[in-house]
């Protein structure tokens, strides 16, 4: 394998990891929003409850299995990114 090829799929590595990342933070995000919107709806009264619902809000949606799923994707392009950063060190030394 060429060095430059390794590099350049480093580099395409490094960008998916970051997206990956940045997919997981926003999925633990609207896991902290949906904590504190379902701790709301508990001590305000149901008519504001309906209508902060009618405004869009209380509604926020999330997965823990996806934040899993993301996380577990990560872990293994990090794997794949190590063994490829190994492979380019091991080719220019």
């Amino acid at each position: 394998m060429r060095s430059v090829d390794l590099a350049i799929y480093a580099d395409a590595l490094a960008g998916e990891a970051a997206a990956l990342a940045a997919r997981a933070e926003r999925q633990r995000s609207r896991l902290r929003q949906a904590a504190i919107e379902r701790a709301a709806r508990t001590e305000l009264s149901p008519p504001v409850v309906g209508r902060l619902e009618g405004l869009g809000l209380l509604t926020t949606r999330a997965d823990r299995t996806e934040l899993r799923e993301l996380e577990d994707a990560l872990e293994a392009v990090e794997q794949l990114q190590a063994w490829v950063e190994a492979r380019l060190a091991a080719s220019a030394a």
